[in-house]
């Protein structure tokens, strides 16, 4: 939950993303500015083409920013781990060895990595399928499985760009319970872009809504649902008033 007597984890200044396109170029983001608060859950709304997932590469380092800054408490940059839309697992490895992977990249010592993994595999429910390949895993799991590979090297911030918009309606709506279940164990800073507003309120502790591009921050809203979170609070008179005012904004 979030907590405000602690220093920001992140503190995003001014930024702006301008990508060339040979026509004064396609201005993707404009003077965003927020701070996320350690261990907290952030979604972040808008339009299609709003710069959602162009925010999410420029805080993971895989974009530049245009100008504006971004950044990190502590000395140390933090480990950030990220989960893509599609689960872009490796074919031909096992579930436990897609989720070694990251930590095979840093030496550790294979018995680790195995003890490693297999809290992973416990943590995202997907006992019984440590030697299963992702041929064989449902859209659910393959997920599972980038998720548990992306907390694997104990990341400090875990970015997912819309991780559950392949699923369907039912396995995505279980993916909310899920996740929230794993967040509540690891406690980490999560930021996550979707474009459901019943998904960002069931999850998150706070909600940004981006105007259509270039996206700006039009709604920072506080999600003040008490947790644990159920199927049924999606259907409480608060919820509804909430997620009415995301939908303002968004429109």
């Amino acid at each position: 939950m979030t907590n405000t007597l602690t220093n920001p984890e992140l503190t995003v200044s001014d930024l702006s993303a301008v990508f060339p396109d040979g026509n004064g170029g396609l201005h993707a983001l404009g003077s965003v500015t927020f701070s996320v608060c350690p261990r907290e859950f952030l979604c972040v709304l808008g339009p299609s083409g709003s710069g959602k997932s162009t925010l999410l590469r420029i805080l993971a380092g895989i974009l530049p920013p245009t100008s504006g800054s971004v950044a990190f408490d502590g000395s140390q940059p933090p480990r950030i781990g990220f989960v893509f839309q599609q689960a872009n697992l490796m074919p031909w490895r096992t579930v436990r060895e897609n989720i070694t992977l990251p930590i095979e990249l840093e030496n550790i010592p294979a018995a680790q990595a195995y003890q490693k993994a297999q809290e992973l595999i416990e943590l995202v429910g997907l006992d019984g399928f440590e030697t299963s390949l992702p041929r064989d895993l449902s859209g659910g799991m393959a997920q599972r499985v980038a998720l548990a590979r992306a907390l694997a090297h104990d990341p400090d911030i875990l970015l997912l760009d819309e991780p559950f918009g392949s699923l369907d309606a039912l396995t995505r709506e279980r993916m909310w319970t899920e996740l929230s279940r794993i967040w509540q164990a690891r406690q980490k800073t999560v930021i996550m872009v979707t474009h459901s507003i019943s998904e960002a309120l069931f999850l998150a502790d706070r909600v940004l809504v981006l105007t259509a591009r270039p996206g700006r921050i039009k709604l920072d809203l506080p999600v003040d649902l008490p947790r644990p979170r159920d199927d049924e609070m999606r259907y409480t008179a608060h919820f509804g008033q909430l997620a009415r005012k995301l939908k303002e904004a968004i429109e």
